[in-house]
């Protein structure tokens, strides 16, 4: 190709994007529409002539400003434009695929060697520790250490103060302690620290008979939040046992206005005489199903089960004398009352174990009679 082709050619294409962009000055700003548009926007194609009608425009309809990537692209206008962005649109992607494999936070194990001891040693004491992925904020916060040879917990404590929209953080705070010798630096007329004691001036002003703490109890649903509340006189560790935590505690410290917004767990309601035995009726029925024949199962009914076993729980019928003489008949000489050979006389009626199980049967065998072709 000659120097003049090459002249020509670059000319003709500085001549296109002259007339592109002549074209676009021709055009007023689609915004303000005062001025000559001197840009586009590359997702929704809109003309505009300054920084203040960009911003306008993503403002009043919510544009990104973005090219969306995976538009689609009728075949008569597909270009080497849409090509070539689609060429560097899976270049984007095989890089982003390549960098998450290499990525530290992926490639760290969910649990630490430090979180696997620290939850088995708040095992022991009856309290149930979990711990959150490593990226997690909570997580890099945490500063709770467990000291073996006193065997006792210095936890990393958040205090919300909630009706002075403030919070405090306390690192390494001995699980021996009482809630009151940790409130006291904060909410105490006269022991507390004055730049604290002026951010919570509503908790100054008050005694500890007025101040309640509440801990959220962990693993309920997101739309019924429950608490417990502590005790101040006990220790952290004795308020500790028997909840479970997510990385370290955090308490809420509540005024006495405030108690009824924060709900309390209720204790488990104990089972019913009437609702334990009618549970035993129906284990026992599923017992008794699952031992029959599959035809005689399809029949079977709840009632006469529960019938039956309701009758083995009665007690016995007292058993008749065996030489009881029927009423209102006498014998005459020489003649036996209707036994056997042995001469003792046998109860013609039937037990109660045979009376459930004829009655069992009955209504068993009842649809799986054999209709005769």
């Amino acid at each position: 190709m000659s120097a003049v082709e090459i002249l020509n050619e670059n000319g003709a294409l500085g001549g296109d994007a002259m007339g592109a962009k002549r074209k676009m000055s021709l055009s007023t700003c689609g915004v303000c529409g005062a001025d000559e548009a001197k840009y586009k926007c590359p997702a929704c194609v809109k003309l505009s002539c300054s920084l203040r009608c960009v911003k306008k425009h993503k403002a009043e309809s919510g544009c990104s400003g973005l090219r969306d990537k995976t538009a689609f692209v009728a075949l008569s206008k597909f270009d080497e434009m849409n090509l070539l962005n689609d060429y560097r649109f899976l270049e984007d992607t095989t890089r982003l695929a390549g960098s998450s494999s290499r990525d530290r936070l992926i490639r760290t194990p969910h649990m630490t060697f430090k979180a696997k001891k620290l939850s088995a040693c708040a095992r022991k004491m009856n309290i149930t520790l979990k711990f959150l992925p490593v990226a997690f904020t909570k997580s890099r916060d945490n500063s709770t250490m467990f000291l073996t040879k006193e065997k006792r917990f210095l936890w990393h404590l958040k205090l919300i103060f909630p009706q002075s929209n403030t919070w405090f953080s306390e690192r390494r705070v001995s699980d021996g302690q009482t809630i009151e010798q940790i409130l006291t630096p904060y909410v105490h007329p006269s022991k507390s620290d004055p730049v604290r004691r002026q951010k919570l001036k509503m908790y100054a002003q008050t005694t500890f008979e007025e101040i309640k703490v509440f801990m959220r109890v962990e693993g309920e649903k997101a739309n019924s939040l429950r608490y417990h509340e502590l005790d101040l006189g006990k220790s952290l560790r004795d308020n500790l046992s028997y909840k479970m935590l997510i990385e370290y505690p955090v308490l809420h410290i509540v005024l006495q206005s405030h108690f009824q917004d924060y709900p309390l767990k209720g204790p488990a309601k104990p089972m019913s005489d009437c609702s334990r035995l009618a549970t035993r009726e129906d284990r026992g029925t599923n017992k008794v199903a699952q031992a029959l024949p599959s035809c005689a199962r399809q029949g079977l009914s709840a009632s006469p089960v529960k019938q039956a076993v309701t009758d083995e729980i009665k007690p016995p019928w007292k058993k008749r004398a065996k030489t009881e003489v029927r009423e209102g008949v006498e014998l005459e000489e020489g003649e036996l009352t209707e036994s056997s050979e042995d001469g003792v006389e046998h109860d013609k009626s039937p037990s109660l174990k045979q009376t459930s199980t004829l009655l069992l049967l009955s209504s068993l065998l009842s649809p799986c009679r054999l209709v005769p072709s």
